[in-house]
């Protein structure tokens, strides 16, 4: 039996019920895409982490300064995290909870209550970072100031948010059209740019370094690739999406949310790879190797590309940080959601994480390096995430069928060992070695 609830978080389109019905019966005679599509969405929410601003300022960091060496980091770290995404999704499907939820049934009160907090603070951190982004973005465009450009972000998150109030397939649509938009803006750049593709080629599956700060910068894009909010958020999106019972169906719904992750997470690593290029094609190749922030990239461009691909930029700067701080938002409801069992309205949770954000531009403080103070905190948040997800879906009792394989436990385990050691040094390097 197939159950497609009508909920904010479900599929309520009829024609997109239908089709998800007749997928996983066998009967649809449509094309594979079309047999996909209805199951497409989740993960491309979940993705918007993987190119939110503070990836925008960590890839034009590394190609600027090195090149294209460090293209093979940025692939790796996307394929680890796919994996874990995967897992999210999984967790949501096979159990009918979201991770939240799991750790508040299976931890102490204590334990949890201290998650929360802990995840409170990383919510804020995220959702600072995005904010920030995207009054970046309104700047570079329209020449606001960041207070202004910090008051549109939270109009446009709002109305963003309110389709929810449509069902769940709206947002997916709206943020899918975002995520395009960014690569779009970012396949443009590339081709402004000419890059030199059997370099590409070579640096994007040759390991190598080139001195001891690219081995940092490369641990800075290995070690916050995960996001924690992307890990709670994606389980949720799946958790009532469809509700499958019959083993059979729910194998071949998971196979289609695997192709979820893949094509959207795919994409985001396309996206991040762009950015790098573009700083490498047209900073590192003019002898512009300190772009320390994004402003800086942004007047550094029109020079050297011209105005319409300063332009480009800016939109998909702006593009990220809304969609992003969208996501933020939902995140941080889903994880307060799920350790409590309370609800917020959505509107609530916005304003109250819009206030840090508005302090850090009102006082003055430079916004790119609050974006690297944001992932630090988000750093410290990871364990909390990763280590839950592996302990919950290696359990046949909370998993079912849908239990993770002996040689999918050993993957997890390294790519979970990788990114906590890579964060911990990170952390270590930005906090007293730095």
């Amino acid at each position: 039996m197939i159950i497609l609830l009508g909920s904010s978080k479900t599929l309520n389109d009829k024609s997109t019920r239908s089709s998800a019905e007749d997928s996983l019966s066998g009967h649809s005679k449509k094309g594979f895409f079309k047999r996909l599509l209805p199951f497409l969405g989740p993960a491309f929410i979940a993705s918007v982490a993987y190119v939110d601003p503070g990836n925008f300022a960590t890839n034009i960091q590394g190609g600027s300064e090195f090149g294209y060496t460090l293209l093979w980091v940025i692939l790796v770290s996307n394929i680890m995290a796919m994996v874990l995404q995967t897992l999210s999704a999984k967790l949501g499907i096979a159990t009918g909870n979201n991770l939240a939820e799991h750790c508040r049934n299976q931890f102490s009160k204590p334990v949890v209550y201290g998650m929360w907090v802990l995840m409170e603070i990383v919510a804020m951190a995220t959702d600072l970072a995005e904010f920030l982004g995207a009054a970046i973005g309104f700047q570079l465009l329209f020449g606001f100031p960041l207070i202004i450009g910090g008051v549109l972000t939270a109009l446009c998150t709002f109305l963003i948010l309110g389709l929810e109030r449509y069902g769940f397939r709206p947002l997916e649509i709206a943020i899918t059209v975002m995520v395009s938009v960014i690569a779009a803006s970012y396949l443009i750049e590339t081709i402004l740019d000419r890059p030199e593709f059997k370099t590409i080629l070579y640096h994007s599956f040759v390991p190598q370094f080139s001195g001891t700060e690219s081995i940092l910068l490369a641990t800075g894009i290995l070690g916050a690739t995960v996001m924690p909010h992307a890990i709670f958020l994606h389980s949720s999106l799946t958790q009532q999406r469809i509700i499958v019972k019959d083993p059979t169906k729910l194998r071949k719904l998971f196979r289609f949310q695997i192709l979820d992750v893949s094509i959207a997470m795919g994409i985001a690593s396309l996206v991040n790879m762009a950015m790098l290029i573009m700083a490498a094609a047209t900073f590192h190749k003019h002898g512009f190797t300190n772009i320390a922030t994004i402003e800086e990239a942004h007047l550094t461009l029109q020079p050297l590309l011209g105005k319409a691909a300063s332009w480009i930029f800016a939109i998909s700067l702006l593009a990220s940080g809304l969609s992003s701080s969208t996501v933020g938002t939902s995140a941080g409801q889903v994880m307060m959601q799920g350790f409590l069992h309370k609800h917020v309205p959505v509107w609530l949770r916005r304003l109250i994480t819009i206030i840090p954000s508005i302090v850090v531009i009102a006082i003055g403080l430079n916004p790119t390096r609050t974006l690297v103070i944001s992932q630090v905190v988000l750093s410290f948040g990871l364990p909390f995430a990763v280590i839950p997800l592996i302990l919950f879906t290696r359990k046949k009792e909370i998993m079912g069928i849908l239990v993770n394989r002996k040689i999918t436990n050993f993957i997890v385990y390294i790519i979970a060992a990788l990114i906590l050691l890579l964060n911990i040094y990170l952390i270590y390097q930005i906090l007293f070695a730095g």
